[in-house]
């Protein structure tokens, strides 16, 4: 909030770091929304790479135009250092076509770069990791879900550490239910809207992207507060979890299977890492699936990984915490 612009926020940013007598950096990593179909892995950023984040705009015109803006300045400022560009779709790039392939018009799919191509990829990343690490178990025969669950929110079937389905597509809309974004809906439903409520296109992409998920079924974006309001008996409160908490159990369910078995479901993120009743109540009803919460263990708070599940559990249900800065540099450290 104390910088006119972001070259003046990267130069405060490097004057924070003199004054905590730490070294100078040796590189810049940068998290990138949408790397397309371009990047599958962490790249040094050059002109060419600026080209290609700034065409992919098209599909994360929130996200892309800022990320690179940050970068630009960036590379301004410290232009002796590379700097790497991380993507969050890059996880993705392992689902098979099947799951990537959205059944409409092959050739406009083709032209458009139309696919599911999935978001919060450094943070799967970082929590599989870091979950197979506490089971003691190797990261490629380890089978889980990871439910990233903040004011954003999705699914992600991991298989030998590699991501094989995501609950986000072409666009971070689709999926869970979230704050603020529908997840799921029937496309018909932008139809019917624009023909009866006379809705034009920005209106539609306003409503379902800033003005549904829990804000458009409760009027707050805040779990916090839909909790309270279920608490003093509000029944649209109490819909709105159970409609939250249901697109949850139908994702855990759908990706059992995809995975043929499942060894751990991992909670992350804000609402995800300290929400222990979104925790149980999103996985009640999935016991036959070898899928317990255990109610002591579920209440404990920690800043550290953890099972909330019984000992013995079939499955692995985790608390692990994400840290995105930290994978970020982790892939930065490895492409330099």
């Amino acid at each position: 909030g104390d910088a006119p612009d972001h070259e003046s926020a990267v130069r405060i940013a490097l004057d924070r770091v003199q004054a905590a007598h730490l070294p100078p950096p040796i590189a810049v990593g940068h998290r990138v929304v949408h790397g397309g179909s371009l990047f599958d892995r962490a790249v040094v950023v050059d002109d060419g790479v600026e080209r290609a984040i700034d065409e992919l705009s098209a599909l994360a015109p929130l996200h892309n135009p800022a990320n690179l803006a940050g970068i630009r300045a960036a590379r301004a400022v410290l232009p002796d250092v590379p700097h790497i560009a991380v993507f969050d779709t890059a996880f993705h790039r392992t689902i098979p076509e099947a799951a990537s392939t959205y059944a409409i018009d092959a050739d406009l799919a083709a032209r458009f770069g139309i696919r599911r191509y999935g978001f919060h990829g450094t943070s799967h990343r970082f929590v599989s990791r870091a979950a197979a690490a506490f089971l003691g178990k190797p990261l490629e025969d380890t089978r889980m879900i990871v439910l990233h669950i903040g004011n954003g929110a999705s699914a992600c079937a991991i298989d030998g550490g590699r991501s094989i389905e995501t609950s986000m597509g072409l666009t971070p809309l689709e999926g869970l239910v979230m704050g603020t974004r529908s997840g799921d809906i029937d496309p018909a439903v932008l139809f019917h809207l624009h023909r009866q409520a006379g809705l034009g296109f920005d209106e539609l992409e306003a409503l379902l992207n800033r003005g549904s998920g829990l804000l458009g079924l409760t009027g707050s974006s805040d779990m916090r507060d839909v909790q309270a309001a279920e608490l003093d008996g509000d029944p649209r409160a109490a819909l709105a979890l159970e409609v939250y908490r249901h697109r949850i159990r139908r994702y855990v369910g759908a990706y059992t299977a995809e995975l043929g078995g499942l060894d751990a479901v991992v909670f992350t993120a804000g609402v995800g890492e300290h929400d222990s009743l979104l925790r149980r109540r999103s996985l009640a009803g999935l016991e036959h699936l070898g899928i317990h919460v255990d109610p002591d263990r579920n209440e404990l708070a920690s800043t550290h990984a953890r099972r909330i599940s019984p000992e013995g559990s079939p499955v692995a249900v985790l608390v692990v915490p994400t840290d995105e800065e930290w994978e970020i540099a982790r892939q930065a450290a490895e492409v330099i």
